[in-house]
């Protein structure tokens, strides 16, 4: 029996990770949320998550320096990054690490389900 996807949130603002948590249930996947990359890095939940969805400017560590450490790791999680910014760099840091989505606040929920297709076909790629 398949199981849903687990999709986890880091974003340490609250409305908008439990308004992106409401929205991707309605759509029927697991969702897991957390206040900051150091709360999901260090959850029981990380290794089983199929999509990371992110905020790349948070207190702490950021959504870039979170996927860096995954990544050194070899912990091979689709992240989605999500940023107010319309900076290029971050944009361009992300493509360097593989990011599997960039999307700029405020977004439509088209373009945010068409990355998180694209991250979890790329997941079960892997298997």
């Amino acid at each position: 029996m398949p199981t849903c996807p687990i999709i986890s949130i880091v974003d340490d603002d609250d409305y908008v990770r439990v308004s992106l948590g409401s929205l991707l249930r309605s759509y029927g996947y697991t969702i897991q949320l957390f206040d900051s990359a150091e709360h999901f890095l260090s959850s029981e939940l990380m290794p089983i998550t199929d999509c990371l969805i992110s905020d790349i400017q948070m207190p702490g560590m950021s959504g870039l320096s979170m996927c860096e450490h995954l990544v050194a790791r070899g912990i091979q999680i689709p992240v989605i990054f999500m940023t107010a910014s319309a900076e290029p760099a971050p944009r361009l840091a992300a493509q360097r690490l593989g990011a599997a989505g960039y999307l700029t606040k405020p977004f439509d929920e088209q373009p945010l389900l068409a990355c998180i297709q694209i991250a979890l076909n790329a997941e079960h790629a892997e298997e």
